[in-house]
């Protein structure tokens, strides 16, 4: 028998959490029903990462896809306006190597805020 830390005993299928509601989820922008947009929106390239952020600023789901992922702990991608890694909303990114002396213009991304309901749920973390 296994010590009282590992007992991992299954529950059944009447114990497990419920599904998420997502019927929002035909109305947000980036749903094209044919997952061409994945590429924007789980890119490394700052420039996607932009875009994906442009996309999101104007959907109209995008506190509850925001929420969502918070909820789900997403491990990397743009949910709601917001960059996440490892659950984590990532302040800024920048590429790889040594930082410029300048800042370049097309690395900035927009500025989506976060709906204030959901700012006591988030954790930043710094890239």
């Amino acid at each position: 028998m296994l010590p009282q830390r590992y007992d991992n005993t299954f529950d059944g299928p009447d114990n497990r959490p419920e599904a998420e509601d997502r019927q929002w989820w035909a109305q947000a922008r980036c749903n094209d029903s044919a997952g061409t947009m994945s590429g924007l929106f789980f890119s490394e390239d700052l420039h996607d990462i932009s875009t994906a952020k442009r996309i999101c600023g104007q959907c109209p789901v995008m506190t509850q896809c925001l929420a969502g992922a918070l909820d789900r702990r997403e491990p990397w991608g743009v949910w709601g306006g917001q960059l996440l890694l490892h659950g984590r909303v990532l302040k800024s990114k920048r590429r790889r190597g040594r930082p410029p002396m300048l800042a370049r213009p097309e690395d900035q991304f927009p500025d989506i805020p976060i709906p204030v309901h959901l700012q006591e749920r988030v954790v930043y973390k710094i890239a």
